[in-house]
C-alpha cells in the first residue's frame, strides 16, 4: 500500500505517525517493519524509524505474509464472554499479561487463546496475534480479539474513529471535586525512566479520558473513567497527572499502597462495539475482581463508622 503524507504531519517520527494511520499495525510492529525495509520511501528506498516527515511524502509499506507464530498454544482456563466465528470477547484477570514478551514468553492471554481458538488473526506480527487492544498485565476486564484479518482491520478501525465503547472503573487517590471531568494531556515516553509513560509534549500523541464520580469515600473516590483516546497506560497517567493516582499502582501511584493489592485497581468493566463482519453493535459488562470489590467494601464500612 502507498500512504501520502499530509502537510500536517511535518514534523513527526515516521514510526509514529504510521502508527496512527494503520491502527491495526502496532508502533513496534511498524519498527520491525522499518528495520526488515519493509516501510520505503519514493526515491529514497529504506528508512528509519526517527526519520522525521515534511509532508507530501509517499510512502510505500509492505506487510509480509503472517509467519509461523511463536508464541504457543496452552491450556489456559479463559472466562469467555462471546464468541463467533470472527471474534472472541473475554473477561482478562488481573496479573495476567497480554501477549508474550522477553521474560513473559508463557502463561500469556495469547497462549490461551491460541489452545483455544486455533486461529487467529496475523496482522499484529507473531507475537500479538487477534490483538487489537491490550489491557495491562495488572488491569482486569473485558478485551476483544480477533480470529481473522477481516475481523482485526473492522475492529482496528473503530479504534481510530474513537468509536468503540470502552470504561473502566478506577479507585483513585484523593477526593475528586467535579462530578465529570475531561482531562485532554499528550502522553509519550518518559524522558528518563523509558518504562513509564508520560504527559509531555515530545514525541508524544493526543491522549483524551473523560471520568465520572461513581462514589465518594474518605481520602479515595472511585470513578468511571472513558477512553476516547487509547494510549499506553493512559488512565493511569492522566490520573496521576491531575493528581489522583490510580490505587495500588506501582508505576505511577505512591510507594506505599494502603490496601494489600497485587496491583493498580482498575477495571475495563465495559466494551462495546459493532460487529466487524455482521455490522450489529454488541455491549459487554463484567463487575470488578473480588480484591477491588474487598476494597470497595473496606472503605465503605469505614465511611458508615464516621
Amino acid at each position: 500500500m502507498e500512504v501520502v503524507v499530509p502537510p500536517e504531519a511535518r514534523g513527526r517520527r515516521i514510526d509514529a505517525w504510521l502508527a496512527g494511520e494503520l491502527p491495526e499495525v502496532s508502533r513496534s510492529r511498524i519498527q520491525q517493519l522499518l528495520e526488515a525495509g519493509e516501510i520505503t520511501l519514493a526515491r529514497q528506498g529504506r528508512l528509519k524509524a526517527n526519520y522525521r516527515l515534511r509532508g507530501g511524502e509517499r510512502v510505500r509499506v509492505r506487510l509480509p505474509e503472517p509467519t509461523l507464530l511463536a508464541a504457543r498454544p496452552e491450556a489456559i482456563p479463559l472466562d469467555i464472554l462471546y464468541e463467533d466465528e470472527d471474534i472472541i470477547v473475554v473477561n482478562k484477570p488481573q496479573g495476567m499479561v497480554v501477549h508474550p514478551a522477553p521474560g513473559s514468553e508463557g502463561g500469556t492471554l495469547v497462549n490461551a487463546l491460541l489452545y483455544h481458538c486455533g486461529d487467529l488473526s496475523g496482522i499484529n506480527g507473531v507475537l500479538r496475534p487477534g490483538i487489537v487492544h491490550r489491557l495491562d498485565k495488572d488491569t482486569s476486564g473485558i478485551l476483544v480479539a480477533a480470529k481473522n484479518d477481516a475481523a482485526h482491520r473492522g475492529l482496528a478501525a473503530q479504534i481510530k474513529d474513537h468509536s468503540m465503547k470502552r470504561i473502566y472503573l478506577a479507585l483513585v487517590h484523593g477526593e475528586v471535586a467535579e462530578p465529570r471531568g475531561r482531562v485532554e494531556a499528550p502522553i509519550g515516553r518518559h524522558p528518563v525512566d523509558r518504562q513509564r509513560m508520560a504527559v509531555t509534549l515530545k514525541n508524544s500523541r493526543p491522549a483524551v479520558t473523560h471520568y465520572r464520580v461513581v462514589e465518594h469515600f474518605p481520602g479515595y473516590t472511585l470513578l468511571e473513567a472513558r477512553l476516547e483516546t487509547g494510549r499506553t497506560h493512559q488512565i493511569r497517567v492522566h490520573m496521576a497527572f491531575i493528581g489522583h493516582p490510580v490505587v495500588g499502582d506501582p508505576k505511577y501511584g505512591p510507594r506505599r499502597c494502603p490496601f494489600a493489592v497485587p496491583g493498580q485497581l482498575l477495571h475495563a468493566g465495559c466494551l462495546g462495539f459493532v460487529h466487524p463482519v455482521r455490522g450489529d453493535y454488541l455491549e459487554f459488562t463484567t463487575p470488578p475482581p473480588s480484591i477491588f470489590l474487598q476494597v470497595l467494601e473496606q472503605l465503605r464500612r469505614a465511611k458508615g463508622e464516621k
